[in-house]
């Protein structure tokens, strides 16, 4: 018999398999997609928020806890369980060691990514190269990879794992269990229950885009459900990120992002302002902008800069569309002229200051005007002028199975001595709401390791001492 089963194929899985094996468990890891696609929505990330008081390699500066925790509390709104999110921003001091010696190599932050060379460590090739690498390290360490192994439903004692049954029919049993094989976002009848139809009778859901992967289901974040374990979440929260309206249905990535938000307006399709595109810096408030267009009419947005704009932001992998006046801009986006023109008057008109400085919270706000624009307000006057269709792309949910610290699965308020859970399908006890930068991959990482280490311990009935600084 297996000690350890580890279902999922990301990030936090891999740091699971990775903790299991090197406390001695032999471990199986279940991945549901083909080996090409293998790493769920982990191949498509960028970096790691991390703590840490003092300049350290790739990271500048300092970025001290009690600032990661007030970043944290201010995007969820309070929605977020402290003593857990402490523990990830304490785990993420340290675990960068760890990480290289299974391969992975960080970089300084990428140019255009503003803000982040001092809160967050860039990983050299992407998260398709982390990915690599765990994989790479947990195979020489003995770990049995399955590829094409989606799971359908577990054989509970109680909250006692028993087995896993996969969607062939076949049964695996196994001492432990994590679960970290993320949420619901590739269920688009999940997502219609989640959002429902809104108050002009559409269902958003049906215009949302997938940015990760299309393997994410939930099908067993369901079957929990059905089982009786404690669930925590809104099931309409969601990573959410407003993405270019041509990115493909799935695995578009983080190249499909829009970055010019708040350097320019954006208007809905009947050509109105909806929100301050200035509130804060694009990492704390990027992750907001999927849902406030999912809020919209056709769930549609356009984000409109000109040409003082350009240079500013990393470009995303479509370009905008271009012309010569804000007139030619609306016609060629579809939006009502009259509309588009004097919201933008309106706009130009309110625009006060001149210490424009995208690198800081600077003095450049809109006067007499709602919603105003905080912070970065420039008139937007420079031919040529750039629009950019907008849909909301989820990345992944919050709605996620009940955690402690120790990473285990609760039921009716106890928590389950083998049966334990990572990644995306506990990333609501951190995430009730909100995101900024990185955290995902600090969620993930914590307790993928936390959970690999627990399950080996009571797969081998001891208790464990892995070194998780």
């Amino acid at each position: 018999m297996i000690d350890v089963l580890v279902i999922g194929g990301g990030n936090a899985a891999l740091c699971a398999a990775l903790m299991a094996r090197e406390a001695g468990a032999s471990v199986m890891l279940l991945e549901s997609a083909p080996r090409e696609w293998r790493g769920g929505n982990s191949m498509h990330v960028r970096n790691l928020r991390c703590m840490h008081d003092a300049p350290q390699d790739v990271l500048v500066d300092a970025y001290p806890e009690e600032e990661f925790w007030q970043d944290l509390l201010k995007v969820t709104g309070g929605q977020t369980d402290e003593a857990l999110a402490r523990l990830v921003i304490r785990h993420s001091a340290g675990c960068r060691d760890w990480m290289r010696r299974h391969g992975v190599r960080f970089q300084p932050s990428l140019a255009g990514t503003l803000h982040l060379s001092r809160t967050n460590a860039f990983f050299m090739g992407g998260g398709k190269a982390l990915v690599n690498a765990y994989y790479r390290s947990a195979e020489a360490l003995g770990v049995q990879v399955r590829y094409r192994s989606p799971v359908a439903s577990l054989e509970l004692d109680g909250p006692r794992f028993r087995a896993a049954v996969l969607e062939s029919g076949e049964r695996i049993q196994a001492r432990s269990c994590v679960l970290a094989c993320g949420g619901f976002e590739s269920n688009r009848e999940w997502l219609r229950e989640a959002w429902g139809r809104n108050e002009r009778g559409e269902w958003p859901a049906d215009n949302f885009l997938i940015r990760g992967t299309r393997f994410n289901q939930g099908t067993l974040l369901r079957f929990m459900q059905g089982a009786g374990a404690d669930i925590i979440g809104d099931p309409s929260q969601s990573h959410c990120v407003a993405i270019d309206a041509r990115a493909p249905l799935y695995d578009g990535g983080i190249v499909t992002r829009v970055d010019c938000v708040s350097l320019g307006v954006v208007l809905n399709r009947e050509g109105q302002r909806f929100y301050d595109e200035g509130e804060d810096f694009w990492p704390k408030r990027y992750a907001i902008w999927g849902r406030l267009v999912a809020q919209q009419p056709g769930q549609v947005g356009f984000c409109i800069i000109d040409s003082k704009a350009v240079g500013r932001f990393m470009p995303p992998v479509f370009p905008g569309v271009k012309t010569d006046s804000l007139d030619a801009l609306a016609r060629a986006l579809g939006l009502p002229e009259a509309a588009v023109l004097r919201t933008m008057a309106d706009y130009n008109a309110a625009c006060r200051g001149t210490d424009f400085d995208h690198t800081v919270l600077d003095g450049c706000h809109t006067e007499g005007l709602a919603p105003a624009k905080s912070h970065w307000a420039r008139t937007i006057d420079k031919p040529p002028f750039y629009g950019y269709a907008l849909r909301p792309g989820v990345t992944f949910t919050y709605l996620g199975l009940k955690t402690d610290a120790s990473a285990a699965v609760h039921f009716g308020g106890q928590p389950s001595d083998n049966l334990f859970a990572a990644g995306e399908i506990m990333a609501g006890n951190v995430l009730g709401k909100g995101y900024t930068a990185g955290v995902g991959m600090s969620i993930g990482t914590a307790f993928g390791r936390i959970a690999g280490a627990r399950a080996a311990g009571a797969a081998l009935g001891k208790t464990t001492h892995a070194d998780l600084a």
